[in-house]
This record gives structure tokens, C-alpha cells and sequence, in this order.
């Protein structure tokens, strides 16, 4: 049995496919202008597989378009970040635009979330703001903060705020790498909060397209008070990969 889970963001969507309970496939893309579009134009080659299950801020217009059936986000990240970790009882979700933070228990089910949608602060469209105004890589600003030898405070958490505060700091000559650390440990401290609200399990997995810069991990640990925290290889699939495990679940308990 083949399924196809499909995760629709505001920035990238992620394809993933399972032969069975394997990992065939999987694929990042930009969401574009029209991510539905894109998303099905993405998936109309792909007709070997038996079924699509979409996630996602776009999963219910892909129902109504080209999938089978949907799953929240929360729900699909628990069960892709199981996939990888099997102990894993806390997944901390840092993507484009929202980031959000699940507690599981011992069998893996949903048992309370946090999530912040509503503003830029602590996800990864604030650092994009951040690295085209510092004009540095995502990368080279994780680098950078490593390399900081001061911990400057960045007093707002508001986009437009935050930038004029960088601007500021640029022109006072504050050293880059010091600035990049103040930029990094604020929006670690942002979700750090989320997580403490929620009640951090043991152990925790780093998820989302935030989750790939080198280097953020060590930060996030640092301010949730872990030693360290799990990175799948592939990030930004765990959510695809959970729609598309749900997918084959379901099949397989039809077939039984």
C-alpha cells in the first residue's frame, strides 16, 4: 500500500511518500502564489500511490481539490516526529509562520498544544526579516551568534519594531555577531516560553524549516534548560510524513 501525505504552508510544501511504512519519497517545494495549484500539479504525476492525505494551513481546500481525506497539523506532527523518535514526548514545530509546540504521552497521542499564528514573533519569518536587514545567511547569522562575545537584548519581539531596533544597533556599530545573538536567543526565548507553558516531556524533537540552520538546535536547548533537542535528517517533512502515516494506517485497518 502506497500513500501520499501532503503538508500546505504559507512558505513550502513538503510530499512525502510511504510504500508500507517506507520513506520513497519526499520533496520541499515553494508554496508560490497559489499553493493549492501548485500543490496538485505537484502530486498529479504521483498516481501510484492508493491514497493522499493533506495537512497543513491549505488541507482543506486540497480536500475539496485532489486529497482523500486531511489531519490537523498538530496531530500529523506528533505522529511524524514519533516515526523518528519513538520516545519522543514534546515536539517544538519553529516553520515560516506560525511555530508551535506539542505534548504527547507515552502512546503518542495529543494531549495539550500551544501555537502562535498570529504574529511573526518566533517564527521563521521573523529571522528572514532579521537576516535581509543584517544581509547575512540564515547560516552565517547561527555562526555568527556562536561567535558573539556579548548578549545584546533585543527589547521588541514585533517585526517592524525589532528591525528598526537592528537598524539602530548597525549604526551604533554594535558588533554583528552580538547582534545576531540577541536576534537567535529571541526567538528561542519566545517558543521557550510556549514550551514551558505546555510542560516540556522528555525527549523533546526540533521540527520545521526553522529546525535546518545549523546551529539552532544547540540555541533552543540552551534556552528551554535541555541539554539538547532531536533534529530529524529531513525537518521540514515531519508533518507530510505524519499525514501520510495516518494515511496508511487507516488503510491498513480497512484491509485487515
Amino acid at each position: 500500500m502506497r500513500v501520499l501525505g501532503i503538508d500546505i504552508g504559507s512558505r513550502t510544501i513538503k510530499i512525502v511518500g510511504l510504500d508500507r511504512q517506507e520513506i520513497v519519497f519526499f520533496r520541499v517545494m515553494d508554496s508560490g502564489y497559489n499553493p493549492i495549484e501548485r500543490a496538485q500539479q505537484a502530486v498529479a504525476d504521483l498516481t501510484c500511490y492508493d491514497r493522499i492525505i493533506a495537512t497543513g494551513y491549505g488541507r482543506h481546500s486540497a480536500r475539496s481539490s485532489f486529497a482523500h481525506d486531511i489531519v490537523t497539523e498538530i496531530k500529523a506532527h506528533g505522529i511524524g516526529a514519533r516515526y523518528f523518535y519513538p520516545n519522543c514526548r514534546t515536539v517544538v514545530d519553529i516553520g515560516g509562520q506560525d511555530s508551535k509546540v506539542i505534548k504527547l504521552n507515552d502512546a503518542g497521542q495529543v494531549v495539550d498544544f500551544l501555537m502562535n499564528d498570529k504574529c511573526a514573533a518566533g517564527t521563521g519569518k521573523f529571522l528572514e526579516t532579521m537576516q535581509k536587514t543584517l544581509n547575512i545567511s540564515f547560516a552565517d547569522m547561527v555562526a555568527r551568534a556562536q561567535q558573539a562575545t556579548e548578549a545584546i537584548t533585543i527589547n521588541s519581539m514585533c517585526t517592524v519594531f525589532a528591525e528598526s531596533e537592528v537598524v539602530s544597533l548597525l549604526n551604533r556599530e554594535v558588533a554583528l555577531e552580538n547582534i545576531a545573538l540577541g536576534l537567535v536567543n529571541s526567538i528561542c526565548q519566545k517558543v521557550a516560553g510556549m514550551v514551558s507553558r505546555v510542560g516540556p516531556e522528555d525527549d523533546i524533537v526540533f521540527t520545521g524549516g526553522v529546525a535546518c540552520i545549523p546551529g539552532m538546535d544547540q540555541f533552543l536547548a540552551q534556552a528551554i534548560g535541555k541539554e539538547k533537542v532531536h533534529v530529524p535528517g529531513h525537518p521540514q517533512i515531519v508533518g507530510a510524513l505524519g499525514a501520510a502515516l495516518k494515511g496508511y494506517g487507516e488503510l491498513e485497518r480497512t484491509h485487515a
